[in-house]
């Protein structure tokens, strides 16, 4: 029924205006507003709906993955853009806050202005 649909994901935010300086200027991605929600650009055609929602309450997991090649590069570059990095239980990260194991890919999770968690992990 759906195998031809374009779809699209979407999560919330308690302030459109403070997501799309964070996403568009902090992580660098393109975006726009129409009708009071934010368009996230990704690479490879791959759209994200982001909207406000007054009561918000940030997602427990990751919502959105960025993949790149070079982590410790990416950390550092996000920590000078003002990027602070998360620390959970059970998860033994370094001092820039990037987690290794056996487990999966190198990876540091951060917040957006709403609480919502993001990753960067290094898929080389």
């Amino acid at each position: 029924m759906f195998g031809n649909t374009q779809a699209f994901s979407g999560f919330a935010v308690k302030d459109v205006v403070a997501a799309q300086k964070f996403y568009g200027e902090t992580l660098g991605l393109k975006t726009d507003v129409s009708d009071g929600m934010l368009t996230l650009h990704l690479a490879g055609g791959r759209d994200v709906l982001v909207y406000p929602k007054d009561n918000h309450t940030p997602a427990t997991y990751t919502i959105l993955n960025f993949p790149v090649d070079d982590i410790e590069k990416s950390v550092d570059e996000l920590g000078r853009r003002g990027v602070r990095f998360e620390r959970y239980d059970g998860f033994d990260a370094d001092a820039k806050g990037i987690v290794r194991s056996d487990m999966g890919p190198p990876i540091a999770w951060f917040t957006d202005p709403s609480g919502n968690v993001l990753s960067v992990l290094q898929t080389k």
